[in-house]
């Protein structure tokens, strides 16, 4: 395991341990196997709409998911934040079809993640079931909601991040969705969770004080693009390095398509650029022509390329590379990619002197949200 820097913050500490909770939660979700597959199959069937719900870093699981899942055969699976569903059930569920609802909750003390779950159920009554995938054992979510429909999976309890940011618990849930929807072909997965801790190890020990460096450059805007299921992990990304320095550096995410339409306009001198960029040949030619065209039109202060294999971007040059996919290709190496926003947002956090455990010194943002009445 990489060595973790002498620290007293826990954010850090909790960037680093991820390989190892990868490992632990594909080993939760190997031992689950026959009520996973027991559970999927009393409750999905093509009829089935699954619903993939959390609120900010977890909503952005299911963004993502949107674009692996049928990968495995799903194909009726909508993204929708917990938030919207507290605000507009109605737009969401229909009382006469069949759902699954799988909630992804840190704490699972979040008010929206509580009231998603009772409102879905006063509206579907016997036609919807539960997944709730979440980081705390003692969580309302797991205490109050543990009934027949549901399938509870409770990850380790290192990944219910004592930091304000989400770090292991996103990438450990997110591994764990991933391997829900593919119970069948588990245990031939030993394999890739190996390798993607292994990679995550590489990730780290090579590129921690490479991204430190970029981190001190006075950027004011950071732009993380990505596409498909990277999308949402440049989400994530964005997010994880707005929040660590309390706003300080204004994010936004895109796609590289979409970028054109509108959002390139906030890229300036001071801005950091940041690729991640597909494994697809097809898709990555969308994504180097943006890349090309951009550097053609505006000089950001640095820009860092992040991919699993080396090509060609014309005469564009990175301020760093990084290739943490060296060994063989898996299926959960997007998962790898979220390292770069979260090890950003730590540095520049350090690097604005903030506390990176609580960066909000004014509170407005909290670990779990606070100041939500649900009517």
């Amino acid at each position: 395991m990489a060595s973790i820097q002498t620290t007293s913050f826990d954010t850090i500490h909790e960037i680093y341990q991820q390989p190892e909770m990868w490992r632990q939660t594909y080993q939760i979700l190997l031992d689950k196997e026959k009520e996973i597959s027991e559970f999927m199959t009393s409750h999905y069937n093509e009829e089935t709409t699954i619903i993939l719900t959390g609120a900010g870093t977890s909503s952005f699981i299911g963004n993502i998911l949107e674009f692996v899942m049928p990968k495995y055969g799903f194909y009726s699976v909508k993204s929708v934040p917990t938030t919207d569903i507290t605000t507009h059930p109605e737009a969401i569920f229909n009382k006469n079809k069949k759902y699954i609802l799988v909630s992804f909750a840190r704490s699972g003390n979040s008010p929206e993640s509580l009231a998603a779950v009772n409102i879905a159920d006063s509206i579907c009554h016997n036609n919807i079931a539960h997944i709730i995938i979440t980081c705390n054992e003692n969580g309302k979510l797991v205490k109050e909601y543990a009934e027949d429909n549901r399938l509870i999976l409770i990850l380790p309890p290192e990944t219910n991040d004592k930091g304000l940011a989400m770090t292991s618990s996103f990438s450990s849930m997110l591994l764990a969705s991933m391997l829900l929807f593919d119970v069948k072909k588990i245990v031939n997965k030993k394999e890739g969770i190996d390798n993607l801790y292994k990679k995550g190890e590489y990730f780290i020990s090579t590129y921690s004080d490479q991204i430190k460096k970029i981190a001190a450059l006075d950027f004011e805007r950071a732009v993380f693009l990505g596409t498909g299921e990277l999308k949402g992990i440049a989400e994530e990304c964005h997010l994880k390095l707005q929040e660590l320095t309390d706003g300080k550096v204004v994010c936004l995410f895109d796609s590289f398509l979409g970028l054109r339409h509108g959002p390139k306009a906030a890229i300036n001198e001071k801005t950091l650029l940041v690729y991640l960029f597909s494994n697809d040949d097809k898709v990555f030619q969308y994504e180097r022509d943006l890349v090309v065209q951009t550097n053609q039109q505006v000089k950001p202060i640095a820009q860092i390329y992040v991919s699993q294999k080396k090509r060609s971007t014309g005469n564009v040059v990175f301020d760093l590379e990084v290739l943490p996919d060296r060994m063989n290709f898996t299926e959960f190496d997007a998962i790898l990619y979220v390292l770069i926003g979260q090890l950003l947002g730590f540095y520049k956090s350090i690097d604005l002197k903030l506390d990176p455990d609580n960066p909000s010194a004014s509170g407005k943002i909290a670990r779990v949200v606070e100041g939500v009445i649900i009517y």
